[in-house]
């Protein structure tokens, strides 16, 4: 498969999961942001450990391409979560600075499991 369609497949995927999972859950704060960009962050920390050279699932470029900047890249929502910020910090300085420091930390806390995962299943 060609890097750059693996690549777009992926993102296709990830975008297509993301938009459903935001459509069936949004309240007041956009918590399925929040929720997407902390999985991606496990999910791609388990990916780099588990499918890299030395990895259980050694993969090759273009599969780790398709999963990583393509689906992680097009499943997380860095974009969104800018515009929702921004967005909240005109309704709320609290509110805003309450999600977005939730979601750097826990979406660092979850690349951190993500890698742990993936060492353990090594």
């Amino acid at each position: 498969m060609n890097l750059y369609l693996a690549v777009a497949l992926g993102s296709a995927l990830g975008g297509l999961l993301r938009f459903i999972i935001s459509a069936v859950w949004f309240e007041r704060l956009p918590w399925p942001t929040l929720l997407i960009n902390v999985a991606g962050s496990i999910l791609i920390g388990f990916i780099f450990t588990f499918t890299a050279a030395e990895g259980r699932f050694p993969l090759n470029t273009t599969w780790r391409a398709f999963l990583m900047p393509g689906f992680c890249g097009g499943f997380t929502t860095f974009s969104t979560f800018s515009a929702e910020a921004l967005s909240l910090w005109k309704e709320s300085g609290t509110k805003a600075a309450i999600y977005i420091l939730s979601s750097v930390v826990l979406s660092l806390i979850g690349v951190w499991i993500g890698q742990s995962w993936g060492e353990k299943y090594n």
